[in-house]
């Protein structure tokens, strides 16, 4: 999501915020076995109406991304989030990057927006109807590709081949009525009318913008470059490792798996509102899980401005959490300018906790660090006052 503020950097900074006593994942307590294995697809519909509130505005349709060092915290997060939690993101598919990584059990995307449930059905569809990620492109772009990469091309390779295909308006037809066809078989009823237009829209924008595709600000600073689709996953860490879903047919096939399964599932909320992270909570909860990875963006931003903190720091405090659940944030061009709006720091100490460990890795577009806590989201201590990340 953008920060409201002119000359920002293309940088990103994603801040992971954990709980004291973390260790490697092969010493930690396995998560309860008593998430389900799949959720029938009945379920599956109940629990979008269910955890769900009414949506909210945001200035921004957010198609995709505008993060772009968003994977490099993943190994630092592979080392202290096991296998088999409950994951908690925000926004559009950067989540299937976390979720390939870190491989949780059930994925919950919380967003205010409804074009983001729209956003995240479309994605469901397409993986329920294409075998490979050569197959998933062709349907989301609209451009057939003969003779493409093969099955082990890494990301940039598939990719340009996208870029470099012609848009083709009766495959965007084809796909659309596959792709709405399917939800509807799945739900076992007709989607509102307003979704159907949403999924409509969405896709449409992918298809014409192709790979190039960027995040779109409207009515507020625009940067003056966003990045694109194509670039977001060709991105590495900072070892040059790929960690997109979109890297390898493996990473594809876990997000696939966990689609087909009904296990990631959109949901509609304000992460400050009244209902829906609770909601999440209980769910978990009840059913014996624990939420290990909460992938924030830079919402928490944008509930300091509005004042909505505290409600917010109430819904966290809800959720089942344990030694090494994760919080993963991001700020734009230095976490010193976002301070003086949130009150927030790069490197941020909670009430109760020990000194942090920093760590990170420095460049151009940014710095990953940690931090250890022993409760999460209560309000931070500033730790470095007006240190540029």
């Amino acid at each position: 999501m953008p920060v409201r503020r002119q000359n920002v950097r293309t940088g990103l900074v994603v801040l992971a915020a954990v709980l004291c006593l973390s260790s490697a994942p092969a010493q930690l307590a396995a998560p309860a076995d008593r998430l389900p294995e799949r959720l029938a697809n009945d379920e599956f519909w109940s629990l979008i109406d269910g955890l769900s509130e009414p949506p909210g505005f945001f200035n921004s349709d957010n198609l995709i991304s505008n993060e772009d060092t968003y994977q490099s915290v993943i190994p630092e997060l592979r080392q202290t989030v096991a296998p088999g939690g409950v994951y908690i993101g925000v926004g559009p598919d950067q989540n299937f990057t976390y979720v390939a990584a870190l491989e949780p059990a059930v994925a919950f995307i919380t967003d205010l927006r409804r074009g983001n449930l729209q956003l995240h059905l479309m994605y469901k569809a397409l993986f329920a109807l294409s075998s490979t990620r050569a197959e998933f492109l062709s349907r989301l772009f609209g451009r057939p590709v003969s003779h493409g990469p093969g099955a082990d091309a890494p990301a940039q390779v598939l990719l340009q081949a996208f870029r470099a295909a012609p848009a083709d308006a009766a495959s965007f037809d084809r796909t659309l009525t596959e792709v709405l066809d399917y939800l509807e078989r799945h739900k076992g009823a007709p989607l509102p009318e307003e979704d159907r237009t949403g999924i409509a829209f969405v896709l449409s924008h992918f298809v014409a913008n192709g790979p190039d595709i960027t995040f779109v600000s409207h009515g507020r600073f625009r940067r003056s470059r966003y990045p694109s689709f194509a670039s977001l996953h060709e991105a590495t860490d900072f070892e040059g490792v790929e960690w997109s879903y979109l890297s390898s047919e493996d990473r594809f096939a876990r997000v696939k798996t966990l689609e087909e399964r009904n296990l990631l599932i959109p949901v509609v909320g304000n992460f400050s509102g009244p209902a829906a992270l609770q909601a999440v909570g209980r769910w978990v909860r009840e059913h014996g899980g624990v939420v290990t990875a909460f992938y924030t963006s830079n919402v928490e931003q944008y509930l300091w401005q509005e004042g909505t903190w505290d409600r917010f720091r109430r819904n966290v405090a809800s959720l089942p959490i344990d030694a090494t659940s994760t919080f993963i944030r991001a700020c734009f061009n230095s976490c010193s300018a976002l301070a003086a709006r949130v009150r927030f720091r790069c490197s941020i100490r909670w009430p109760g906790c020990s000194r942090p460990r920093r760590r990170g890795r420095s460049r151009a577009t940014g710095t990953s660090s940690t931090t250890r806590a022993t409760r999460p989201l209560v309000r931070p201590v500033l730790d470095l006052p007006g240190r540029a990340c």
